[in-house]
């Protein structure tokens, strides 16, 4: 309780984009799964943090290089993928640009860290390492519902008592959020052309 109470005090919340973050060093997005959204918010952040600050989106697929694009410091930009629930999912995905800063890419790695979080590091690719493989699995998943293969609960139980995963893919579908899928596979399904991230009708 002790660690929560302090945790808690040191949120604090505001309505001014500037003052909330005139003063960072490290500002991490979690907006909307939407390119058009985050790279609108990049271009307002560049515009008043400091020229030290580093600039982090948490996209679970989209692409760092345009999002990095947006803003006068591209170098200064890197990708930080937290996973749901973040207080109990140990990965932090640090996505690397081929503009990124060997050093931005280093601090953000320790700040996750310091968060508790373990980091993989990957190339900026569609989906990057694991919302191209974690997308497959759940509209697999979803086309198995479709074509009566078993109900979602026992689909779910298969791969949570199988393979040991925490969740199930549905059901980490609907914690994720069905509308986050549904646009993390069109994204993919355009930017790869591959059939297998065509969403379901499901």
């Amino acid at each position: 309780q002790d660690d929560a109470d302090a945790a808690i005090a040191r949120i604090a919340t505001g309505a001014d984009l500037t003052a909330s973050v005139d003063d960072a060093d490290l500002v991490i997005e979690a907006v909307a799964e939407d390119l058009d959204i985050k790279e609108q918010l990049f271009r307002q952040l560049d515009a008043v943090v400091s020229d030290a600050a580093i600039l982090a989106t948490n996209t679970s697929s989209l692409s760092i290089t345009r999002i990095a694009g947006a803003t006068r410091r591209p170098e200064r930009v890197v990708g930080m993928h937290f996973f749901n629930p973040v207080h109990i999912m140990k990965l932090v995905e640090v996505i690397a640009h081929p503009r990124s800063d060997s050093a931005v890419i280093a601090a953000a790695r320790e700040a996750a860290e310091r968060m508790g979080k373990t980091t993989i590091l990957v190339r900026d690719t569609p989906g990057f390492a694991s919302s191209r493989l974690g997308v497959v699995l759940g509209l697999e998943a979803m086309r198995m519902v479709e074509q009566g293969v078993a109900s979602a609960a026992d689909i779910d139980t298969a791969m949570e008592l199988g393979y040991g995963h925490p969740m199930g893919p549905l059901r980490l579908t609907d914690l994720v959020g069905l509308d986050v899928r549904l646009n993390i596979a069109e994204y993919l399904h355009h930017e790869l052309q591959d059939p297998k991230f065509e969403p379901p009708r499901i």
